[in-house]
């Protein structure tokens, strides 16, 4: 993926259980996608930049939040492209209702809002992406590939949010720090998780098998005290572990 967007993406720690409707895919068939967008335009809009792309297939539209629900019910998709001011039901318990009935989908989030509020409540409701609507086109497009790989994927002005959200405030004197510090392959292993690599890019990257590497991310996850990649690098970030440049320097293709 291009880097003018300047994006995290970020794989998924937590394994989901049970059947998900791309499990034993061939990697050929396209990525099952739905839109849910209120404002007609911008949701065909978001159809015909999808359609370009052989390996993306929309098949369906909702123009407001339960019919998004009774949609991804319907037809269960890979991911699942969700704004946030919708009738009848908001973006946010859409998503939570499209998590509960098909979990294996991907939501990723495309709105024009940054609020922190917005942000969080996404994040909690299970929300595997956050984008604003200035994305560019091919960017969207693998921003959908991203999430159905497992990745998480969040703009980057979300992600000032979040590290000036998670930011120690200037009253303590003493600012948290991992009782156990992240060792220096440790730091290394979350430097590339932070630059979108899988767990078997960082092996080869750093010769280590990837059994070792899942490992090295339990230990982080355990010393940050944080359940997801996400939360590691938005940590990290907010504790000087992490600098904006090392979520950089990788291109993927």
């Amino acid at each position: 993926m291009p880097s003018t967007l300047m994006h995290i993406m970020l794989v998924v720690s937590k394994l989901e259980v049970g059947h998900r409707c791309g499990e034993g895919k061939a990697s050929s068939m396209p990525i099952r996608v739905i839109i849910a967008e209120d404002h007609t335009v911008v949701r065909e809009g978001t159809r015909r930049i999808l359609e370009a792309y052989k390996d993306i297939d929309v098949v369906g539209e909702a123009a407001d939040g339960e019919a998004a629900v009774r949609l991804a019910e319907k037809v269960c998709p890979d991911v699942a492209i969700v704004d946030i001011a919708m009738p009848l039901l908001n973006g946010i318990e859409a998503t939570r209702r499209i998590k509960a009935i098909s979990p294996q989908t991907r939501v990723l989030i495309l709105t024009a809002y940054d609020d922190d509020q917005y942000i969080s409540a996404f994040l909690e409701a299970g929300a595997a992406g956050y984008l604003l609507k200035t994305v560019r086109g091919r960017e969207l497009a693998g921003a959908v590939r991203a999430v159905c790989r497992g990745e998480a994927v969040i703009d980057p002005a979300v992600v000032a949010k979040l590290v000036g959200r998670m930011r120690p405030r200037p009253q303590p004197p003493i600012h948290w720090q991992p009782l156990d510090p992240l060792t220096d392959r440790e730091l290394e292993v979350l430097r590339l998780a932070a630059q979108g690599l899988s767990n078997k890019l960082i092996g080869r990257e750093l010769h280590l098998s990837h059994r070792t590497v899942q490992l090295h991310l339990s230990h982080i996850f355990q010393k940050l005290e944080v359940a997801s990649r996400t939360e590691a690098v938005v940590k990290g970030l907010s504790l000087g572990l992490l600098r904006m440049e090392d979520l950089r320097n990788q291109e993927s293709s």
